[in-house]
């Protein structure tokens, strides 16, 4: 499909594998040019051979080092001549209860996820209203409509950014921008893995019993592919969705039990 993001341009985060990975593909297939940003530059460099299309960079970046990301992202902004698209995305924090979860847990995650997206719609946003276009778009989780056991401290950040999204969205929804939340489902990363190999310990039970337990949750009867939490990315970020504007998408399966 034809999303119509030829000539635009994208910062994707969390871009070296998994969803963000899959993002940045499906955008740079839709004719956008991408920066790719996340922690690895040996995946990136990777990442960067596999996106169709010309122009794309790459920007080894720790999103949780804040002081780099105040000096690095304006250079790469100014070097783009600014973005019209905006995917906020990195790895979840660790499993665990909110009684067991430490100080410094709660500080990182909330740097990482929360200040960092606000640097990030601080710089962009700009270049989106000179241009009266503009789409933000953050991957968080589930959990904002409905909390999941066990990650404690994700589903309180994830909560945070919800409702920073939802605030910048009527900020900046008269300038032709757009804030939407994606929220995958159990879907086929390396944080799915870790988080079955987590539960299994927990329980003490196998990591395929984790997993059978997880598919009875899901109508769909499956694990959902990055790709197609990315093709949600890619519509949300098109001129097609101009009238969608801070929502919470679930990409789930049907899972999530909330209206």
């Amino acid at each position: 499909m034809d999303f119509g993001l030829k000539g635009k341009k994208a910062l994707v985060c969390g871009a070296s594998k998994g969803i963000g990975a899959s993002c940045a593909k499906v955008l740079a297939a839709s004719g956008a040019r991408v920066l790719l940003v996340a922690r690895n530059e040996a995946e990136l460099q990777l990442r960067l051979q596999e996106l169709p299309g010309e122009g794309h960079d790459y920007l080894a970046l720790d999103l949780s080092d804040l002081k780099s990301v105040r000096s690095e992202i304006p250079l790469k902004v100014k070097a783009y001549g600014g973005f019209d698209i905006l995917v906020c995305n990195a790895g979840g924090p660790k499993a665990g209860s909110l009684l067991s979860a430490t100080p410094e847990e709660f500080i990182k995650a909330f740097e990482t996820h929360v200040l960092a997206s606000s640097y990030l719609a601080q710089v962009v946003t700009p270049n989106m209203k000179k241009n009266n276009y503009g789409r933000i778009i953050n991957i968080i989780s589930t959990s904002v409509k409905a909390p999941i056991p066990n990650l404690g401290v994700s589903n309180t950040i994830r909560a945070a950014v919800a409702s920073w999204a939802k605030t910048l969205a009527h900020e900046v929804g008269s300038f032709g921008i757009t804030v939407n939340n994606v929220l995958p489902g159990y879907t086929k990363t390396s944080r799915l893995e870790t988080l079955k190999m987590n539960t299994a310990e927990k329980q003490n039970i196998s990591e395929a019993e984790v997993e059978s337990m997880w598919l009875l949750q899901i109508p769909a009867k499956r694990f959902g592919e990055p790709e197609e939490i990315a093709n949600a990315v890619a519509f949300l970020a098109s001129p097609l969705a101009s009238y969608i504007n801070g929502i919470n998408l679930p990409v789930d399966g049907g899972r999530t039990q909330s209206l």
